[in-house]
């Protein structure tokens, strides 16, 4: 046999024919073996099975919110809001310690009045603002009161 021969009947190999008799060799069971999951037409069960087992996408959920993190919502108030409010005079201590909602100060308008202010979060702008009119501001923490 010659090499283009011998690379013709590789080419033209006939798929071997299973099922149809037991005299073909594979008949009956079709070469699959007697029972079990991969002796089923469907063969293999579909991606994500486990067995039976609770799958870990629908594991997931149940211990709680996953991978992500909690998002803080803040209670924003502006400088400006306490600018105006004619009860706050200068030295005064704000505290704004709400445990439920912490407050965070942004610094929209204008201030001049020196506070000591004490909130869970501030933004630059307010932070410069209090510094500059000679105030105080302290950051405080979920535990601290």
């Amino acid at each position: 046999m010659t090499i283009s021969n011998y690379l013709v009947s590789i080419r033209s190999k006939k798929k071997k024919i299973v099922g149809r008799g037991i005299g073909s060799g594979r008949g009956k069971t079709a070469g699959r073996g007697t029972k079990g999951q991969k002796s089923r037409k469907s063969g293999l069960p579909r991606p994500g099975f486990e067995g039976g087992q609770t799958p870990i996408y629908r594991r997931f959920p149940k211990h709680g919110q996953g991978f992500k993190r909690e998002k803080i919502v803040y209670q924003i108030i502006n400088l400006e809001k306490l600018e105006k409010d004619h009860k706050i005079t200068s030295g005064q201590i704000l505290d704004f310690s709400h445990k439920k909602m912490p407050v965070k100060i942004l610094g929209m308008g204008k201030f001049s009045k020196s506070l000591i202010i004490k909130a869970f979060a501030f933004s630059q702008s307010a932070q410069q603002k209090i510094l500059q009119v000679g105030g105080k501001f302290q950051v405080l923490t979920k535990n601290s009161k």
